[in-house]
């Protein structure tokens, strides 16, 4: 049986009212557990709130979780007990609490005792503020995981082939499918990317997109943005295409990876929309994710490839403005859950 982990991230913003809004009202119950990790507190204000019932059980010692039934239960750490959390506010005691559940979750991966992670969105500067010196999440399980900072990749994708159906690149074409993008830099300022696109850094992405590619049971290539328009034109508008991503590219086909390119990023998505390759690796963070968050917008899901257990969260922040008036979807959420519940049992 598998047992999830869901840390609600910071217990200020919206995963208390996603966990209770998809856990109270799901469909899909009896065949895991799921431990939820965090303060009890938020949890209770949402069900009040929202005029649900309770659908967790209280579970002191986290460690017991394998000898559980399926089902939704809940371990507040002890050092958050007593802590208020403003709903809406931005607080150190919010990212004290998301960190303090995050490092819970990493012990039970790390003993065997749970197969996948679904973390909700905490607040980053908050988050170093109280004393976790880490720029997010992503880092953050890197290195207690440890796959250290070179040895994951950030990937996010759709989840729904039908979500994007009312939009059409091309009106005579068919509808889009799932985009699937995996960044070799992440959230360097633009004028640092070009330092930051290594063969090594190219390389270990491809690697990471392919494995998973493969998981999912997709086929085709993965397909390789240029970094400059045009992808640099034959070196007349840059030299990085030929210099740098080109023989990444060779050396990940020597290895018998499926991969293509460098293409112009402005086509490349058009291709991708249409379904012609399974996953795009893309050179910095808005070349990537502008045309998938025009397609998936709401239920796209945030991945950590390279860590030894599955780790996703919705594609969202922490959405303070969004507390208490009923307009957050829940759709990322319950995506991210879907996601990380297939990747633990392809791992199983």
């Amino acid at each position: 049986m598998l047992t999830l982990c869901v840390t609600m991230g910071d217990p200020c913003g919206l995963g208390p009212e996603l966990v209770v809004r998809h856990f109270a009202q799901a469909r899909r119950r009896g065949d895991e557990r799921v431990l939820l990790l965090g303060p009890a507190a938020p949890l209770h204000r949402e069900l009040k709130r929202l005029d649900l019932p309770a659908f967790f059980e209280v579970l002191e010692n986290p460690e017991t979780i394998g000898r559980q039934e399926a089902g939704v239960y809940l371990h507040e750490p002890p050092a958050l007990i007593g802590l208020e959390f403003p709903p809406g506010e931005p607080t150190v005691q919010g990212d004290l609490a998301a960190g303090t559940s995050l490092e819970a979750a990493i012990g039970l991966l790390k003993a065997g005792l749970a197969h996948g992670l679904l973390t909700c969105p905490l607040n980053k500067a908050m988050f170093q503020a109280a004393g976790f010196d880490f720029p997010g999440h992503t880092e953050f399980l890197a290195e207690r995981l440890g796959a250290g900072a070179d040895g994951v990749c950030m990937h996010l994708c759709g989840h729904d082939p039908e979500a994007g159906a009312a939009f059409k690149p091309d009106p005579e074409g068919p509808a889009p499918q799932v985009l699937r993008v995996s960044l070799v830099t992440t959230h360097p300022p633009l004028r640092d990317v070009p330092g930051l696109v290594t063969q090594e850094r190219i390389l270990a992405c491809l690697r990471l997109t392919a494995r998973f590619v493969a998981t999912l049971g997709l086929v085709g290539p993965v397909a390789v943005c240029g970094l400059n328009p045009h992808a640099g034109e034959s070196g007349r508008i840059g030299s990085e295409e030929d210099e740098i991503i080109m023989p990444a590219i060779e050396a990940a086909r020597l290895e018998g990876l499926d991969v293509a390119g460098p293409f112009p990023a402005d086509t490349l998505f058009h291709f991708a929309a249409r379904g012609d390759y399974p996953a795009v690796l893309a050179m910095y963070h808005d070349q990537g994710l502008a045309p998938l968050k025009l397609l998936h917008f709401s239920q796209a899901v945030n991945v950590t490839l390279g860590l030894p257990h599955p780790r996703t969260s919705p594609d969202h922040g922490t959405g303070y403005d969004l507390v208490g008036t009923g307009k957050a979807s829940v759709r990322s959420f319950q995506a991210a859950l879907d996601m990380v519940r297939l990747l633990a049992l392809a791992k199983a």
